[in-house]
């Protein structure tokens, strides 16, 4: 199974901005996130990370619980929003946002389109698909990445990401099998309540 774990809130995530390649740590929200998806999953063989601060913290109390050190993979890294990186979504030209909304491969200024962004991390995952058959893998990403992998499992375009909302902190299951991939759950925050 491929577990995928979106990072812990950071204070950018918080206040409404676009998160990319910026690179702030966990806030204290977020590290008590940390320390939730790490109970649920401290019975996986291995955690892999962005090399991203806020990922690397969430996969840090993940590998902790399950006595696993953390393997970074650059793919899984969010998607690079350029100029856009740190800004509210409100200060995105409109006709920039709405060329982004309807192709697949614009890229924002400076950035990376969906499109590219799917492709890594479908290869990403191809790699560790084989792997996922014997034992469970957490992977710990981004908003981006997390809906890529969704993508990936139902064998369907990048263009769903537009439909689907990733919380920080939820768990997304993938099983795999020979020739198979099925999601088995997507955005579970049951253990983020209290």
């Amino acid at each position: 199974m491929i577990i995928v774990v979106r990072h812990g809130r950071t204070e950018s995530n918080a206040s409404g901005l676009l998160l990319g390649r910026n690179d702030p740590p966990l806030d204290e929200t977020g590290r008590r996130q940390a320390a939730a998806a790490a109970n649920v999953l401290s019975g996986v063989g291995r955690v892999v990370s962005s090399p991203l601060l806020r990922t690397r913290q969430t996969a840090e109390a993940i590998a902790e619980a399950a006595c696993v050190d953390v393997e970074v993979e650059e793919r899984f890294i969010e998607l690079d929003y350029g100029e856009w990186d740190g800004r509210p979504v409100a200060d995105v030209p409109s006709h920039e946002w709405a060329a982004w909304r309807a192709d697949l491969e614009f890229a924002p200024p400076g950035g990376e389109s969906l499109a590219a962004l799917g492709r890594r991390v479908r290869a990403a995952l191809d790699d560790l698909a084989q792997d996922a058959i014997s034992e469970d893998i957490a992977v710990v990403t981004h908003v981006s990445p997390v809906k890529a992998a969704v993508a990936w499992a139902l064998g369907v375009g990048d263009e769903t990401s537009w439909r689907m909302f990733v919380t920080p902190a939820s768990i997304t299951r993938i099983a795999v099998g020979e020739g198979m991939r099925s999601l088995t759950s997507f955005g579970d925050v049951a253990h983020l309540r209290d």
